[in-house]
């Protein structure tokens, strides 16, 4: 059985607590926050496991690296404290359960990219960029023998993870895989975070999206001209497992002539699409989820962005039609970059 590295000793020495004092979303004073992360750590209820709204980033503030929020997920589930309704808890487990037989397995003997529980985006994986590249996970039918599981942390369901990620792993290996670019956030951090803290071996290398990306274009640095477009980044919650890899956003918009407008919610301030607090239901989710989208949206039309830049999809089918009704065009960083190199993707219309 796996168990969490979680060292109570590091937050005994926590200069700060920032985990929690920097929260978005509770307002808590250093010596509450100490208190109550010792509280979680010592498997005691607190108010912190009903009030959190499953962000992430406390993963990110925590200045210990010791896994506040896997932490924060594991004490859901032990005490019984439900993120969601438990309906849709239930059916979530359902529809992420690998289903429909085994997919075909094509050894590739190197590296592949890892669509992982999104082969029905497969038309964002066109032209140049991409060319060459063997995909693994491409059939919808089968998309779940590759999907990275880590959604249950918004379902407080750590148990699920483990149960099948292991699993997940075998089949990617299987395919002689010793290169996984991972198209999204979400699996990058399961195998470089999740994995390693749960003492869950990763037999293959991973390579982030965005840094695939930008080496592809330095690669194809002669075909890009300039797009000339202002632009904000959206940046999904799972990212917060994997910050060094921000850099990647900014250094595409540099090298393709896309200007990044200053903005409040960006970076380690970044609001997440709301669409996971919506669905929680409880008593204001649904007004709390608006009033985030409405901050975060004014904070790209009030910084002058012409477009919004996503990775995750679930940002995209949330965000995307509020975007454009302020007048911001949404479309995703791969057909943005294909736009660099004189490529017009189905999505930019």
């Amino acid at each position: 059985m796996y168990e969490l590295n979680f060292d109570v000793q590091k937050c005994l020495h926590c200069p700060t607590h920032a985990c929690l004092t920097r929260c978005q979303h509770m307002d808590i004073d250093r010596d509450t926050a100490g208190r109550e992360i010792l509280k979680i750590a010592a498997g005691e209820d607190s108010f912190v496991l009903h009030d959190c709204l499953t962000c992430y980033a406390c993963e990110e503030y925590c200045p210990m690296g010791n896994h506040p929020f896997y932490l924060i997920v594991k004490r859901q589930e032990e005490l019984n404290v439900q993120p969601l309704p438990r309906p849709l808890i239930q059916r979530g487990i359902n529809i992420g359960k690998p289903f429909r037989g085994e997919p075909k397995i094509n050894k590739v003997n190197g590296r592949a990219l890892l669509m992982g529980a999104f082969a029905d985006h497969m038309f964002l994986i066109q032209g140049r960029l991409f060319e060459g590249l063997p995909v693994i996970s491409d059939d919808p039918r089968k998309m779940f023998h590759y999907f990275c599981q880590l959604m249950y942390l918004h379902y407080a369901r750590i148990s699920v993870i483990n149960e099948r990620l292991p699993g997940v792993i075998e089949t990617i290996t299987r395919h002689n895989v010793t290169e996984a670019i991972c198209f999204h956030d979400e699996c990058y951090g399961t195998y470089t975070s999740y994995c390693p803290s749960m003492g869950i071996e990763v037999p293959f290398r991973t390579v982030h999206f965005f840094e695939f990306l930008y080496n592809r274009l330095v690669e194809l640095r002669n075909l890009i001209r300039p797009v000339n477009l202002r632009v904000a980044y959206q940046r999904p919650c799972s990212s917060r497992l994997s910050p060094g890899k921000l850099r990647f956003v900014y250094d595409i918009f540099k090298l393709i002539g896309a200007e990044a407008v200053q903005r409040k919610y960006v970076g380690r301030n970044a609001l997440c699409c709301g669409g996971i607090i919506e669905g929680q239901r409880r008593e204001g989710s649904r007004k709390r989820a608006s009033e985030i989208q409405g901050l975060n949206i004014s904070d790209m039309k009030d910084a002058g962005a012409e477009v919004c830049v996503f990775n995750c999809p679930a940002c995209y089918h949330t965000l995307a039609h509020l975007v454009e009704k302020e007048g911001i065009r949404p479309i995703f960083m791969s057909d943005l970059c294909r736009l660099a190199i004189g490529e017009q993707p189905a999505g930019w219309r």
